[in-house]
């Protein structure tokens, strides 16, 4: 049997770490800890229930993390992946981490996707929206574009056990990208760099999330307008895009969709939190 205070010790852990992670202006102290507490232990979060205790090596291995969780390293970071709808993708330095909101974006994308569909992923990054695409939809071809190689070789792994879809290294800012696609892609979706520069953003972002991955200039724009110009040339009549985008961008995405000429049904949609987050339209 246990020692008693040895079998109180990742409570106590655990009490500890919240108390440093909320000293440090976290938001979520408590979730923080649990899952830099389940990754020390090698367990699921929702088993830490059926857990009392933790030995010398893992809670100085947690220890080490929840220090580092205070100096603002992003969580997704510490664990090496990043939950995004059913995947764990692969994540860490020089890759942009896939937010929750995206999510939205990726679910319209698969509604709209049907069996043995051509879809396009621009700037792909982790591969968060084509990935879920393949894994939740019957596409025929899924093609992500990202143009920086730390990103790449996150993509490349996190896609090695999709055959249906399609690593290319590209700029979307690039008129010439994917010539061979032109008028043949049914789904074209774009999380792109769409923060105005200057714009304020969390430590994690600022010191960890690639620059290029966030900021779209002055106005947050200087990515979503070639992309929409790149969108109407590789879908087909019909085909549809998502794109997503600030949420001081509510008006002036769906206004450059609208202003292409070669859109109609454009759409705005806002996030769960009623904050405008992307615009979809349909090829004439």
């Amino acid at each position: 049997m246990e020692n008693t205070s040895r079998s109180s010790s990742l409570s106590r852990a655990l009490a500890g770490a919240v108390a440093d992670l909320a000293a440090a202006g976290l938001p979520s102290p408590r979730v923080d800890a649990e899952w830099l507490a389940a990754h020390a232990l090698g367990i699921p979060r929702g088993r830490l229930l059926l857990v009392d205790s933790m030995r010398p090596d893992e809670l100085s291995r947690f220890t080490e993390l929840v220090a580092a969780r205070a100096r603002r390293i992003p969580l997704q970071h510490l664990l090496g992946t990043a939950a995004f709808r059913h995947l764990e993708l692969q994540v860490g330095t020089g890759v942009f981490v896939p937010r929750p909101e995206t999510e939205l974006l990726a679910g319209w994308g698969i509604e709209h996707t049907a069996p043995g569909a051509t879809v396009v992923d621009l700037c792909s990054g982790s591969g968060a929206i084509a990935l879920a695409v393949a894994d939740e939809a019957e596409p025929g071809r899924v093609v992500a574009v990202e143009r920086s190689p730390a990103a790449l070789a996150y993509l490349r792994r996190n896609a090695a056990g999709f055959p249906a879809v399609e690593v290319t290294e590209g700029d979307v800012t690039d008129p010439g990208l994917l010539a061979g696609l032109r008028g043949q892609a049914d789904v074209v979706l774009c999380n792109p760099p769409y923060v105005p520069d200057g714009t304020p953003v969390p430590p994690e972002v600022a010191g960890h999330d690639p620059a290029e991955a966030v900021f779209g200039g002055g106005d947050g724009l200087t990515v979503i307008r070639p992309v929409v110009a790149l969108a109407a040339a590789l879908l087909r009549p019909g085909g549809v895009v998502g794109i997503e985008h600030d949420d001081g961008h509510g008006e002036a995405v769906p206004a450059l969709l609208r202003a292409d000429g070669r859109f109609t049904a454009v759409t705005a949609h806002d996030d769960l939190t009623g904050r405008p987050r992307y615009a979809t339209a349909r090829r004439t």
